[in-house]
C-alpha cells in the first residue's frame, strides 16, 4: 500500500494483556517508559509518557512524533494479576500435587507429543519445572538419608528425625524460586491443564470486563483500537475480541481494530482436551474481516511456539481463513551480535523482547507499532508472513 493511501492516526487507544503474571501493571509501565527512549534513540524519533487521560484500568500516555507525524495514545494494561496471584498461592506439598496432575493433562492426553513435534523450546521450558521440582525432592531426601545415618549413630530410631529436615531443604528452594522459576512456570501451565483448557470461571468474568473495555473505546474519538496479547496473554485477546466480534459491537464507521499477538503459547492450551472454546474462537477470529491479526514471534524465543500459526497448528484453519498474519522478530538479526550474546541464555528476558528495544530493528518495533502514525494494518498491508 502507497503512503498516499495509509490511514493517519491521531489518536489510537491501545489495550494490553500480559500473560501469567502476578506483578503489578506498573511493571509495564516503567518497561515501555525505558525500552521506549532507548528504541527513539536508535531510530530517530520522539517518545514521551505522561499519566494517561481516560479513565479505568491502569496506564499511561504517549506522545510521540515519528516520520514527522505527531501521534497521542493512551495505554492501559487489561490485569488479572490478582487471579494469577491467587492461582499461585499454593503449599509446597500442593505445588507437587499440581505437578502430577498437570503432567498426566499433558502426557496421559497425548497433548505433549503434539506440542513436541511443533517447538522443542516451549515443551522444554513446560518440562522444566516437573525436572526441577522432582530433582529438588530428590535432594531434599538425599539430605535427610545422609543426616539419618548420622542420627541412625546414636539409635537406629533415631535415625528416622533425618526426614524432618525435608520440608526445609525444599523451603529453601521455593523462598529462592525468582532465580530458579520452577514453582511459577509450575503455576502457570497448572493453571490451564486443572481445567484441561477450559477457561475459570473467574478468567471468564475478567474478559468479559476486558470485552466491555474495549467496546467502549471503540466509540471513542480515536483512529485505531489495539489490542496486544503477550505470551498467555495472547490466546485471551483472541477469546475477547471473538466474544466483541459476535455481539457485533464493533462500529461499522468506528475506529480500526485491529490484534497484535507476542510470543504466543497458544498450543499449550488449544491442544487441551477441553479447550473447545478457544479452539471455536481462533477459527472465528482467523476467518472475520472486522480486524486484522498480526502474530509476532521469534525462533530465538525458546518459551514461544516460533513461526507456529496458532490456527493451523491447532487444527482449526479452513479455506476462509484471513489471519493471522505470522512474523518473525528475529532476534539473530534485528539485535547486533554483541546484545544477542548477552540475552540469548536469558530466556525469560528474551520472551519480553517484544516489548523492548532493538538496536538493529527490522519491520518490527513494538513502539512505532503501539505510538506510531500507522495502524497495525497498514503497517503490515502486503507484507508475506514469515
Amino acid at each position: 500500500m502507497s503512503k498516499d493511501n495509509q490511514h493517519r492516526v491521531s489518536r489510537r487507544r491501545v489495550f494490553y494483556i500480559p500473560g501469567y503474571d502476578p506483578i503489578h501493571p506498573r511493571r509495564y509501565r516503567e518497561l515501555y517508559r525505558k525500552e521506549s527512549a532507548e528504541q527513539a534513540a536508535i531510530s530517530g524519533y520522539e517518545v514521551a509518557l505522561r499519566p494517561k487521560t481516560t479513565k479505568g484500568a491502569y496506564g499511561w500516555h504517549v506522545s510521540a512524533l515519528i516520520d514527522g507525524r505527531a501521534t497521542d495514545t493512551d495505554v492501559e494494561v487489561l490485569a488479572w494479576s490478582d487471579i494469577v496471584r491467587d492461582s499461585m498461592a499454593q503449599g509446597i506439598v500442593a505445588t507437587y500435587l499440581q505437578l502430577i496432575r498437570t503432567a498426566w493433562a499433558y502426557i496421559g492426553t497425548g497433548a505433549l507429543w503434539r506440542l513436541m513435534r511443533l517447538r522443542k523450546g516451549p515443551v522444554i521450558a513446560a518440562l522444566y519445572p516437573i525436572v526441577f521440582l522432582l530433582a529438588q525432592l530428590a535432594l531434599a531426601l538425599v539430605v535427610a538419608f545422609g543426616l539419618g545415618q548420622v542420627l541412625a549413630l546414636i539409635h537406629p530410631w533415631v535415625g528416622w528425625i533425618g526426614l524432618a529436615v525435608v520440608p526445609f531443604v525444599l523451603e529453601w528452594f521455593r523462598k529462592r524460586d525468582g532465580k530458579f522459576f520452577a514453582y511459577y512456570l509450575m503455576h502457570d501451565y497448572a493453571y490451564s491443564a486443572r481445567s484441561m483448557g477450559a477457561n475459570t470461571p473467574e478468567l471468564e468474568e475478567r474478559m468479559v470486563e476486558f470485552t466491555t473495555i474495549i467496546a467502549e473505546a471503540l466509540t471513542a474519538d480515536v483512529d485505531e483500537v489495539l489490542v496486544v496479547g503477550h505470551s498467555s496473554g495472547a490466546h485471551l485477546a483472541v477469546s475477547v475480541l471473538s466474544d466483541l466480534i459476535r455481539a457485533g459491537q464493533v462500529p461499522g464507521d468506528g475506529p480500526a481494530l485491529n490484534l497484535l499477538t507476542l510470543g504466543q503459547v497458544v498450543p499449550m492450551v488449544s491442544f487441551l482436551p477441553k479447550a473447545h472454546r478457544l479452539r471455536a474462537d481462533l477459527r472465528f477470529l482467523s476467518e472475520t474481516e472486522e480486524l486484522t491479526w498480526v502474530d509476532v514471534t521469534a525462533p530465538g524465543d525458546g518459551c514461544a511456539f516460533a513461526l507456529c500459526d496458532p490456527v493451523a497448528v491447532s487444527g482449526v484453519a479452513t479455506a476462509a481463513k484471513r489471519g493471522p498474519l505470522v512474523v518473525s522478530a528475529a532476534f539473530t538479526q534485528t539485535l547486533s551480535p554483541a546484545r544477542w550474546v548477552e540475552l540469548r541464555w536469558r530466556f525469560f528476558r528474551l520472551h519480553f523482547q517484544y516489548l523492548c528495544a532493538f538496536d538493529r530493528p527490522g519491520d518490527y518495533d513494538y513502539f512505532q507499532i503501539s505510538a506510531g502514525p500507522l495502524t497495525l494494518s497498514d503497517r503490515y498491508a502486503g507484507r508475506s508472513p514469515s
